[in-house]
């Protein structure tokens, strides 16, 4: 991965069709063992898995899996031996261009609650599950993580006033080939995660804030793994005060030592040698199928790591599931699911796919032999009724890099209880399933909200799409009653509002704001339509809804220039954040909080110097509405039912910053 366009790109994941065996999967079970994570499990499996009884049993099996793959290697005509693409991806290849001249140097291309009590500013899935972003809350300080850096700025007693800057790594780590990408705050920790390319997997790194605002370098760990990036996930989230992340090892076989790709960590220091990693899955943690597994496109540990933050030094324990490469990852408030699937062509007999659940209260994980596959995290619903929800599609690659993407096929809705995970011998029934409406289009948009799963399709990160007549899709899941609503733009975003929801999408020109009741027939209401403009953020975290009663609140996105991409918002900074009001889903605009590009600095970046994460974000924090973009804080002041500018602060570093 020595380059942007070696490393996210489309062509990883091959263009051939899946047949994902969308109702009715081909069969594959799971083998044995003890529970490893450790938060509350309402509905606990009836049976789980099994891990590997010791390492001689784990190598035993590992050599078979080599010996099996060997004899398939020959019977194909000296092919080559099986192995998953390296991973990385770009974006789509106007993306990439760009990409690898605006970082030359790098090798990765392109409303709820807070879980402590904050404030928060983070757009996230589920209330009480943080999940990893650019921008947190301590006491009465903003946190930025910005270009490899952390930036804290005081708001409290009506500041806004830079306080203090960091890197976003450890004075004697070299940050080249090192992505920066997610930050969670947990009490007076800061934590970042990213990706090291240099040495070798996930990096975690610690930093304290006191009630200052003062940020300072603590420490960092290393785990072991390959990228996690997704366009549209991401890979960290936090629950009190443990932190839990995703990440892919990917295996190969045929490596002198096979165990060298199995979960490990270390704690940095200079000089620090791989030899220093210490695995932290033993056998007892690794859970494999009860049938023989097989992928034609590899294999993968698929790792879900849970660390302390309650104690100064991080202790990690880490649990993996073996199987094939394709993933999906999702965490609900009791449990984390990964969702693991074959890449296949029809004339291999369709994939093989599993679910699997970790309970967060330290329980053993539980599996289910499954068909087709999510196209995203919001493909999932673990409902308060005992039931898990996911909407599938027969040919869908995963999440990993640009996965999500692309996704395509026929489209289902997968509702079991949460009490038939087991073993991993038992198949989801046929009856399971409930078929829905394919839609026209490529980009997939889905997202379940009150009593619905909704979703349509849109332009993504292409250009926009000029077909002025969409549709999108609302379910009620749990008796599977499908109604359409049209509409007159793509569907690109899918956003909660209380009870109610709201679709975001382009005509090709203008960007529209519809807002959708979801009463017994769902409907559209009046849109609102931002002439001559696009999104100028494509990830979840770049919405916020700030309720303020049952059925009013506001709305904030940034916005850009008419017929922009959607993959340029990885090199140019949004235009400005508009603010929009709701009363019972009628939308009226507040105004906008523009940027001021012309003020931009040279910030000497040396890491993490593309937006893969966003760079824009709407703030409603203590009784006052902000516009992150960038390098700037704005803050809105309201007159006479409009929103005006009332002051900006610039953060950026004042010259080129040498990394250490």
């Amino acid at each position: 991965m020595s380059s942007i366009t070696a490393t996210k790109v489309l062509g990883a994941f091959g263009t051939g069709a899946l047949a994902l065996g969308l109702l009715g999967a081909s069969a594959c079970g799971r083998g044995a063992g003890s529970g490893a994570l450790s938060v509350v499990n309402k509905h606990p499996a009836h049976a789980s898995l099994r891990a590997f009884r010791s390492e001689g049993e784990l190598s035993r099996y590992l050599k078979h899996l080599r010996d099996s793959e060997a004899r398939r290697n020959r019977d194909q005509d000296g092919s080559g031996p099986m192995g998953y693409p390296q991973p990385g991806a770009a974006p789509p290849a106007a993306a990439a261009a760009q990409a690898e001249s605006a970082a030359p140097a790098q090798e990765k291309s392109a409303s709820a609650d807070s879980a402590g009590g904050e404030e928060s500013v983070t757009n996230t899935q589920h209330a009480g599950v943080d999940e990893g972003g650019i921008v947190k809350v301590h006491g009465k300080h903003l946190v930025v993580l910005r270009r490899g850096r952390l930036f804290s700025i005081e708001i409290g007693n009506g500041e806004l006033t830079p306080i203090s800057a960091v890197d976003a790594f450890g004075p004697d780590i070299n940050p080249g080939g090192t992505w920066y990408d997610e930050m969670l705050l947990s009490d007076s920790t800061v934590v970042v995660i990213g990706y090291s390319y240099e040495r070798g997997g996930t990096e975690v790194g610690l930093f304290d804030i006191n009630k200052n605002g003062k940020l300072s370098y603590r420490s960092t760990y290393h785990l072991r793994s390959n990228d996690y990036y997704s366009s549209r996930n991401y890979a960290s989230r936090l629950i009190g005060d443990k932190l839990i992340f995703y990440s892919p090892l990917y295996l190969s076989l045929h490596d002198d030592n096979v165990f060298d790709s199995f979960p490990a960590m270390r704690k940095w220091h200079r000089g620090a040698k791989s030899s220093e990693f210490r695995r932290i899955a033993a056998a007892q943690q690794v859970y494999r199928p009860a049938t023989p597994l097989r992928s034609p496109n590899g294999l993968a540990l698929h790792t879900v790591t849970v660390c302390d933050l309650g104690s100064r030094d991080m202790g990690c324990r880490a649990t993996s599931v073996m199987g094939p490469a394709g993933r999906v990852f999702y965490v609900s408030p009791s449990s984390v699911y990964v969702w693991v699937s074959e890449y296949a062509s029809s004339a291999e007999g369709g994939a093989r796919s599993h679910v699997y659940r970790l309970p967060l209260d330290g329980s053993s994980p539980s599996a289910l032999r499954v068909g087709g596959a999510p196209v995203d995290q919001f493909s999932f619903l673990e409902g308060n009724d005992g039931y898990l929800n996911v909407l599938v599609r027969s040919e869908s690659r995963g999440e990993g890099m640009w996965g999500s993407e692309i996704a395509e096929g026929e489209v289902a809705l997968m509702r079991v209880p949460l009490r038939s995970f087991g073993s991993g011998g038992d198949a989801a029934p046929r009856s399971a399933y409930t078929r829905l409406p394919k839609p026209d289009g490529y980009t997939f948009q889905n997202r379940f909200v009150g009593d619905h799963l909704l979703y349509g399709t849109g332009s993504g990160w292409g250009d926009p799409e000029t077909n002025k007549r969409g549709a999108l899709y609302a379910v009620r899941y749990a008796n599977g009653a499908v109604n359409q609503v049209p509409l007159a733009h793509g569907v690109d975003r899918i956003e909660a509002l209380g009870a109610h929801a709201v679709a975001v999408g382009t005509d090709g020109k203008n960007l529209h704001f519809t807002p959708v009741r979801l009463a017994s027939r769902p409907s559209a209401a009046r849109s609102y339509v931002r002439a001559n403009a696009s999104q100028g953020e494509l990830r979840s975290h770049g919405f916020f809804y700030k309720p303020q009663s049952n059925d009013s609140g506001m709305l904030g996105l940034p916005i850009s220039e008419p017929g922009r991409p959607g993959y340029e918002h990885l090199f140019h900074d949004s235009a400005s954040v508009l603010y929009l009001r709701n009363d019972a889903l009628r939308f009226t605009e507040l105004g906008t909080l523009g940027a001021r590009p012309e003020a931009a600095k040279d910030d000497g970046c040396k890491a993490s110097c593309v937006d893969w994460y966003g760079n824009a974000r709407p703030l409603f924090l203590q009784n006052r509405v902000f516009a992150l973009l960038g390098y700037e804080i704005v803050e809105g002041k309201f007159r006479a039912g409009r929103i005006r500018e009332s002051r900006r602060v610039n953060f950026a570093p004042t010259g080129p910053q040498i990394a250490r």
